[in-house]
């Protein structure tokens, strides 16, 4: 059974920074486009930052470039979001993803979901 369990949200200040974290198992991590979204309350889901499952090649939303780092530990089977300079509308569940991004994989194609971290970003 495949579980992706995010931890690290929490209540910060405005230019505050956190880390998340979601691991991974269940699943060959390394067959897998990780990536975090968000979704804040009444609006859509929204694609923040992915790393690709080899060569560690990434993609971030215009809003965070610069800001949010993501990373991945294959060894640990887990994904990171580190996040400086936060501000109010960074306030969001944030989502961790697996897509299957090796065409030559069974997996290719396949999308697992994490439940979420709530993020909060207020003084």
């Amino acid at each position: 059974q495949v579980q992706l369990v995010e931890s690290g949200g929490g209540l910060v200040q405005p230019g505050g920074s956190l880390r998340l974290s979601c691991a991974a198992s269940g699943l060959t991590f390394n067959w897998y486009a990780m990536s975090w979204y968000r979704q804040a309350p009444g609006k859509e889901r929204d694609l923040v930052a992915r790393i690709s499952s080899i060569g560690g090649s990434t993609t971030y939303a215009d809003s965070v470039k610069g800001r949010f780092t993501i990373s991945r530990d294959n060894a640990k089977n887990t994904v990171y979001l580190q996040k400086n300079s936060l501000k109010p509308e960074d306030t969001a569940v944030y989502l961790c993803n697996a897509r299957g991004d090796n065409r030559y994989r069974a997996s290719y194609g396949i999308d697992y979901w994490g439940k979420g971290t709530l993020v909060t970003v207020s003084s």
